[in-house]
């Protein structure tokens, strides 16, 4: 149950939230579209990339839908995560599977933190509905994350991974605000 809110406390901006995870979505879905077109439908590793696309497009659905319920305004740069998240998807594949599980490895471990610190911060019950989406989605990020590794071996390409660690967080901040 949700309390009133009183002077000083704390304010949870959800519609950041939303914002930042509709973009972080929309790159997701992107990402794995791009490993798809180079992987191709037969590679042996091509499955489970759709079965991947799947969840990010379900949860891409979940986040375009209470954008536009609640009348929240998307990034400005969605248009440039569509073709950012395609390039990485099909930058790393070209790399070869391990490099393509490495990326889905690196993202899903900072979308991972970025939900964790969203659910704690929902955890005084201000926003259940969109508490219950992020620990939904959060539970299939940890999936993607776990597979891949298992395809990787545990930091591959830890250059590459870092890189795409440190612009799945730029990303983030920067959808925050514009």
């Amino acid at each position: 149950m949700s309390r009133r809110r009183l002077p000083g406390d704390r304010h949870h901006d959800t519609r950041a939230m939303i914002r930042v995870d509709q973009a972080g979505e929309t790159g997701a879905a992107r990402i794995y579209a791009g490993q798809l077109a180079v992987m191709g439908g037969r590679h042996k590793m091509a499955g489970e990339i759709r079965h991947m696309a799947a969840q990010e497009q379900r949860h891409l659905d979940g986040m375009n839908a209470i954008l536009a319920r609640r009348d929240v305004r998307p990034t400005l740069f969605g248009p440039f995560w569509h073709v950012a998240g395609f390039a990485l998807g099909a930058g790393t594949a070209l790399l070869g599977p391990k490099a393509a599980m490495a990326c889905t490895e690196a993202v899903e471990t900072v979308i991972d933190e970025h939900y964790g610190e969203q659910t704690e911060a929902l955890s005084d019950g201000s926003d259940p509905e969109l508490k219950a989406m992020i620990d939904d989605y959060r539970a299939d990020e940890v999936e993607h994350r776990e597979a891949a590794a298992v395809h990787t071996g545990g930091s591959a390409f830890p250059v590459m991974e870092a890189i795409i660690r440190a612009g799945c967080r730029t990303a983030i901040a920067v959808a925050k605000r514009i």
